[in-house]
């Protein structure tokens, strides 16, 4: 049964947001007492944090979909959605966070480091805060957004100072159950670890932690054996160690020989060449080990190693070797830039940058406009209510849009989309949509909540309004 899981594809889903509610406030004697629907409540999110007690990521192997709760609609009386309830999922320190595509989007090292993996969509606003000095009454509502979907996946990466490298039986674990309080498997056969075990070493006033992972074969860099699963989890060791068996029972094999495959592997998987090397001849205890050691310690000083013999099992040794490893973190540590305080940057907006893009598709001959703003409005826009599509072609005209398309060489009948092309509201241009309340009469506004007009009066503000249109129509010349 699986125990331990350092890689997982792990798809998450944020909440969605609330949708708005559109309400007229009622009571005795006063039957249209105004806008009153509240706002919808945000969906949660879906963030990841740094849990030291938390070593393997197996409990997303088991359910790799999670999913935030949704906010709750907005209601009548000015009362707000429910926020929905955020989803908070621990991984081990040195979880990296990458997308489908391999890229980097995270590396989490640290208790209590964070990521927020989705993103909750929000609420939509009711029209009790739609309303204004002009749109007295909106009969409509925004929509929540969607929350945020994506695909993601965690690799684990030991966090350790030292790591023990070596074939299989090299006596790595022996090693880290004599130098730390660790506890592996110990045994005679190959591959008896199968997962990365860490000990904590003091020497001195230095505290390091040393890593034993699996062993290594030959082709280990294209993923032959335990492979990259252990190669992972060297990458962020201040020193490697090789750990080269001189008591080995297989006659093909020898130690030096064994170095050499061992770190033609690590070049091939590439990006461990500066770390600092310690070689460390094994099982002296034996006669023969200790006679095999003496034979190819002077080759190996040669090719410039620091070499150390050492006996788990006589535990001699160890006190020089451990010292030595302490000193090689120590100066790591040194050598690492210090972490600046934390520094808030405020970049401000270029004057001339509107928050959109309008470009030309000529694939889909459509002219495509992308910005955070437009293609929010449109996730929230009621495309069933004439009314709230008015109030969106009002936001878009607000924003620059109709001058940005006419600019870009719209005309009259072209097809505009808004958004992705996977996921896109796309309609024909009219240019005289240019404010579109004015297509619609007063957006918004509810003329049974204000008092009656004569007549005469409502006949002017309705020839007015008409003259006001054409003039606008006439003077307008989109070539």
């Amino acid at each position: 049964m699986t125990t331990f899981v350092d890689r997982v594809e792990l798809h998450v889903a944020a909440g969605n947001g609330g949708h708005g509610c559109a309400s007229v406030h009622r009571e005795k004697f006063k039957p249209l007492g105004g806008p009153d629907g509240g706002n919808g409540g945000r969906g949660g999110d879906v963030t990841l944090v740094v849990d030291q007690s938390v070593t393997t990521l197996l409990e997303y192997h088991h359910s790799p979909h999670r999913k935030a709760t949704n906010g709750q609609p907005g209601a009548g009386d000015n009362r707000s959605g429910k926020e929905g309830q955020d989803l908070v999922l621990t991984v081990p320190d040195g979880t990296v966070v990458l997308d489908k595509q391999g890229n980097v989007l995270a590396d989490l090292v640290g208790e209590g480091t964070t990521f927020v993996a989705g993103q909750g969509g929000r609420g939509g606003l009711g029209n009790a805060a739609l309303a204004s000095a002009r749109r007295k009454a909106p009969g409509f509502a925004l929509l929540g957004e969607p929350g945020e979907s994506r695909d993601i996946v965690l690799e684990l990466k030991t966090v350790a100072d030292v790591a023990l490298v070596g074939y299989p039986s090299a006596g790595k674990s022996s090693l880290i159950s004599v130098l730390s309080a660790a506890k592996p498997k110990i045994a005679d056969y190959p591959f008896t670890t199968l997962v990365p075990n860490l000990g904590v070493v003091t020497a001195g006033s230095t505290v390091y932690t040393i890593a034993d992972v699996p062993g290594l074969i030959p082709g280990a860099s294209q993923g032959r054996g335990l492979g990259l699963e252990f190669l992972r989890h060297v990458e962020r060791c201040s020193v490697l160690v090789h750990v080269l068996d001189t008591a080995t029972l297989e006659s093909d094999r020898d130690p030096v020989s064994d170095l050499d495959i061992i770190e033609e592997e690590l070049r091939q998987y590439g990006g461990l060449e500066d770390r600092p090397r310690i070689v460390v001849l094994n099982k002296i205890d034996i006669p023969d080990g200790q006679d095999l050691a003496d034979m190819i310690r002077p080759d190996l000083e040669a090719r410039g190693y620091q070499v150390y013999e050492a006996s788990a099992v006589a535990r001699t040794g160890l006190k020089e070797l451990s010292f030595a490893l302490a000193g090689i973190v120590a100066e790591a540590r040194a050598a690492k830039p210090k972490e600046e305080a934390t520094r808030i940057v405020i970049t401000p907006k270029a004057v001339d940058d509107a928050g959109f893009t309008v470009t030309y598709d000529e694939a889909e001959d459509v002219y495509r406009v992308r910005g955070d703003k437009p293609e929010r409005w449109v996730r929230q826009t009621d495309f069933n209510n004439d009314e709230a599509v008015g109030y969106l072609a009002d936001r878009l005209n607000r924003l620059g849009v109709e001058d940005r398309l006419m600019k870009a060489g719209a005309r009259a009948g072209d097809g505009v989309a808004i958004g992705t092309e996977e996921n896109a509201v796309v309609f024909d241009w009219e240019p005289t949509m240019m404010a579109g309340a004015e297509m619609l009469g007063r957006r918004g506004e509810d003329h049974r909540l204000e008092a009656p007009r004569p007549a005469a009066q409502r006949r002017r503000d309705r020839d007015a309004q008409r003259d006001d249109a054409q003039r606008e129509y006439d003077e307008f010349d989109p070539f």
